[in-house]
């Protein structure tokens, strides 16, 4: 059977998130996330299902990407077809070629499971390896530490909260309460919890939003952010030991979070609240 590119519908975007929650696997690398698609739902269910993009054959869902911003393309694959020939020259192919309704001309990133044949076959089309990112991870077998400030679960009454510190965290963020809202509405946050934490001042200083793939499957961390007029006081160790415990409530097995290598900041707060280095991952590049 040929292998079927597409653009699902919202009405699809359920199948995917499915698909997705299926192939999160403690022995699997770093991959895309339900929780992933999840965050993209900010800007609304239509936008989100104009930038996933999947390929099935005979109607099976055999790879998902997103896409996360107009160059960069979030790609993964069912654990079983990671070496499929025939798939990994069709995603080339597709990637390749701005006329299929992938990537655009110009510089392009993809993200892709380390391992995947067609992370080899890029390398031999002339795609370059990007700047390297630290994926982490904390085990969730057993009970987690106490985050040792206030943490207050958001709900609809408190998403301004939430909204504020998010968008004070990052430099350039548009997010609003208005994001929250539709970020909650849709499918994935279901299993999904934001977070915020208080300082002894009842001030909130740092946010995080955490989604589950299931009982037993690896969830993630995606953003945290800590206020700028409140860091380097611990809220960034605090706000993540926190996410850990709501995911390990959750039933997730792990908890997961990637940030850039440069980040030494971020990486070493994640470290503090228990979170382990696993190898670095690069993403593939096309220059301009």
């Amino acid at each position: 059977m040929a292998i079927i590119l597409g653009e699902p519908e919202v009405e699809g975007l359920g199948k995917a998130v499915a698909v997705l929650r299926e192939w999160q696997d403690e022995g699997a690398q770093t991959q895309l996330h339900p929780g992933d698609l999840g965050w993209f739902w900010r800007s609304g269910a239509e936008a989100t299902a104009a930038a996933v993009r999947t390929w099935s054959r005979d109607g099976r869902l055999l790879a998902v990407g997103l896409l996360d911003g107009p160059g960069l393309l979030r790609l993964t694959l069912a654990p079983d077809v990671l070496r499929d020939e025939e798939l990994a020259r069709r995603l080339v192919e597709d990637v390749t070629d701005p006329g299929r309704g992938v990537l655009p001309e110009g510089r392009v990133n993809i993200e892709a499971p380390v391992g995947a044949l067609v992370q080899d076959l890029l390398s031999g089309h002339g795609w370059d390896l990007d700047e390297p990112w630290t994926p982490l991870r904390h085990d969730l077998t057993e009970p987690v530490g106490d985050p040792c400030v206030r943490i207050e679960v958001v709900g609809p009454e408190r998403a301004h909260a939430f909204a504020a510190v998010q968008r004070a965290a990052f430099e350039g963020s548009t997010f609003t309460e208005r994001r929250w809202h539709a970020m909650a509405s849709g499918l994935p946050y279901a299993d999904a919890r934001s977070l915020v934490a208080y300082d002894d001042r009842g001030e909130a200083v740092a946010a995080v939003t955490v989604w589950s793939a299931g009982p037993g499957r690896p969830g993630l961390l995606e953003p945290m952010g800590v206020h700028p007029d409140h860091r380097r006081r611990g809220h960034g160790r605090a706000i993540s030991v926190a996410a850990a415990a709501a995911l390990r409530e959750l039933g997730a097995s792990s908890a997961l979070v990637c940030t850039p290598s440069s980040n030494v900041g971020a990486v070493a707060t994640y470290g503090s609240a228990g979170f382990l280095r696993r190898p670095e991952v690069r993403d593939r590049y096309r220059a301009a």
